[in-house]
């Protein structure tokens, strides 16, 4: 099967409503430049700027939130768009794309970028892992009406919580919690859903060790199974990964690999000297595994010397720094590059959903982008400063979950509730509570029912932002 370009950007929407003809005519926006408006104007995306990218709960204005780094995420996205598409219409590679597939795409990208991960919860990728760790351990200990909550819930649903992600959140959060006309959320276009969708298999078809991309993690929760499918019909991908997915994660691994490496300097954590020796070795390594180095188009260590020799000699007051922050503004241009190549040389697998590699894959830039990565993982991620927030972090998190999730096991049944768990159910957004009963109302199903309260808690809790987090922790604490 080959996916065609005129189904992959389906402007379709779950929700049409009705518009007034006279400002449909006069409205010159493309579907997919409205979509632009719909995030910008949300209160989702308004929130990100209290979410953490890296380092939780820390103070300084210089490191980034999810907000910036998602605006960074979108303009890497647009860019690699043009770069790929002008390639393709240049080269004539496919006749179906046109200069308005061009425009089309870069508008999907943009706005992809800018929700890729509305859905993360709290407190960076450890918000997620410690979602994930809290019903590992404590899902089997619940019970409903005398039975294990695990028991009552079918597989599928009990792996949605045990391998809980914020990918598939994302996806919930645009199309159901965010609560704007009615229960579509901010009812995007298919093309833009799909493009968001990185893994597109449930949590049951989640196979890390197959080596495939798509495969790794899971895209949709059970909740949202019947609008994926409807999303890959209507697209026509039906279980392959939309093309613009590999473009949208090539521009969050640029945005993130480069960030974490300048918020790591910023915050000392590791040395300009240290980077260096790091990059150096890491190069070495890569010629010994006999990976793509091309030092004559990408030499990281030589791109770092050449920053510093001009920090010193333009007389800047921090050379170290001026030299990682600018080297890392032109890696970022050459990964770009690597990146699209890497589609453009592997366009008809990937049209055919067959390529299951990131866009870096066997290019020159693929060794550079595993070492960022590792660098960072090394001198920040695993730092003192880094597991002292992770540790409180972990502590809100668990106290919410603690409280919460056993507040909404009987809550909408005939079980009565005791006081404190009527309490805590009060606390939970009425915009939540009512994107519950909603769908709740659609089903006698009392597993589904259990399953959707189960929701309601990690909807809620995915929704906070870090600082609402801590302070309805510590109010409920006692703590001033």
């Amino acid at each position: 099967m080959y996916m065609e370009w005129n189904k992959l950007l389906s402007p379709k929407r779950v929700g049409n409503y009705a518009k007034n003809t006279s400002v449909r005519s006069s409205d010159l926006r493309s579907e997919f430049e409205k979509d632009y408006h719909r995030i910008i104007g949300s209160s989702s995306f308004r929130r990100l700027q209290d979410k953490t990218q890296v380092f939780a709960l820390d103070k300084s204005d210089f490191i980034r939130t999810r907000l910036t780094h998602s605006l960074e995420v979108s303009s890497f996205a647009k860019s690699l768009g043009q770069n790929i598409a002008q390639y393709l219409i240049s080269n004539q590679i496919d006749p179906s794309f046109t200069v308005e597939t061009k425009s089309d795409i870069c508008d999907i990208l943009q706005c992809a970028g800018l929700i890729h991960d509305i859905g993360n919860p709290p407190f960076g990728h450890f918000g997620e892992e410690a979602i994930r760790d809290w019903f590992l351990r404590k899902l089997h200990t619940l019970t409903f009406q005398g039975r294990p909550v695990t028991e009552v819930l079918t597989n599928q649903m009990v792996q949605d919580f045990y391998h809980f992600e914020g990918n598939a959140q994302a996806l919930r959060q645009v199309t159901k919690l965010h609560f704007l006309v009615n229960e579509n959320g901010m009812n995007l276009t298919y093309a833009l859903l799909n493009t968001i969708i990185k893994y597109p298999v449930s949590s049951e078809q989640i196979n890390p060790e197959s080596g495939k991309i798509t495969e790794k993690k899971m895209g949709y929760f059970y909740a949202e199974q019947p609008l994926y499918e409807r999303i890959a019909e209507e697209t026509g991908t039906k279980g392959m990964r939309h093309p613009l997915t590999f473009i949208l994660e090539a521009a969050d691994d640029i945005a993130y690999r480069t960030a974490d490496i300048e918020d790591a300097v910023k915050k000392g954590c590791i040395s300009y000297e240290k980077l260096r020796e790091e990059l150096l070795l890491a190069r070495k390594a890569a010629k010994e595994k006999e990976m793509p180095v091309d030092l004559e188009h990408l030499d990281p260590v030589a791109m770092l010397d050449h920053q510093y020799e001009n920090g010193v000699t333009r007389g800047v007051t921090n050379p170290r720094l001026y030299a990682v922050q600018n080297f890392l503004v032109r890696l970022q241009s050459s990964l770009i590059f690597c990146a699209t190549y890497g589609f453009t040389s592997h366009y008809r697998a990937i049209m055919a959903g067959e390529y299951q590699h990131d866009l870096f894959y066997k290019t020159y830039g693929d060794w550079v982008i595993r070492a960022l990565g590792d660098i960072a993982y090394r001198y920040a991620f695993i730092s003192k400063p880094i597991l002292q927030m992770e540790v409180s972090a972990g502590t809100i998190l668990n106290f919410h979950l603690d409280h919460f999730v056993p507040a909404v096991i009987a809550y909408d049944t005939a079980e009565p509730l005791n006081m404190m768990d009527k309490k805590m159910v009060s606390l939970i957004s009425e915009n939540y509570l009512q994107i519950y009963q909603f769908y709740s109302q659609k089903t006698d199903d009392e597993a589904e029912k259990l399953y959707l309260r189960l929701l309601l808690v990690t909807d809620f809790v995915s929704g906070m932002t870090d600082s609402y987090a801590k302070d309805l922790y510590q109010k409920l604490n006692g703590i001033s």
